[in-house]
């Protein structure tokens, strides 16, 4: 059996937890976030930590086990240190700005893209090639990153597009 799922998740000080039957909610300075668990997977704080365990080795409660593990552990680091994606523009002309907290994205097209900032997603422009998306869900982070990708993906040849950082 792989070790990890056994591992305790520390919750550091600042960030309360209510465990309920099929629901745990983690909040902390960056925000509140919650995720429904699987009934027969059990959340419980032993002193500073959590363990998540499990009934039997079967196959779907160990999968269910390391789902359940590791997405209170991404709630707990969402609220205390939070998440972010960077993204990089590359093409002449293309660019994005901040409007509010909002995202315009100028693409080669005849009309720029705006991209609204999501409930619990801001967005950080340090250079106009540069993108920055930061969050307290990892979920929400990535998705948000991944449509602004989306937006023109990088094209094979020339590389024009926006990809992400190091890709």
């Amino acid at each position: 059996m792989s070790r990890i799922g056994r591992q305790p998740i520390t919750v550091p000080s600042g960030v309360t937890i209510a465990i309920e039957p099929e629901r745990v909610t983690v909040n902390g300075p960056k925000g509140e976030l919650f995720e429904r668990i699987h009934r027969d997977i059990t959340v419980e704080r032993v002193g500073e930590e959590l363990l998540v365990t499990r009934p039997t080795d079967r196959g779907e409660h160990r999968s269910l086990h390391g789902l359940t593990r590791t997405l209170v552990a991404n709630m707990v680091q969402g609220v205390t240190d939070g998440f972010e994606k960077r993204l990089e523009i590359q093409g002449v002309g293309y660019r994005a700005a901040l409007r509010g907290r909002d995202l315009e994205l100028a693409l080669g097209y005849s009309h720029s893209v705006p991209v609204k900032a999501p409930e619990g997603i801001e967005f950080e422009v340090p250079m106009p090639t540069r993108i920055v998306v930061r969050g307290a869900s990892k979920q929400q982070v990535g998705e948000t990153a991944a449509y602004i990708r989306k937006q023109r993906k990088p094209e094979p040849y020339k590389g024009k597009g926006i990809r992400y950082e190091g890709e």
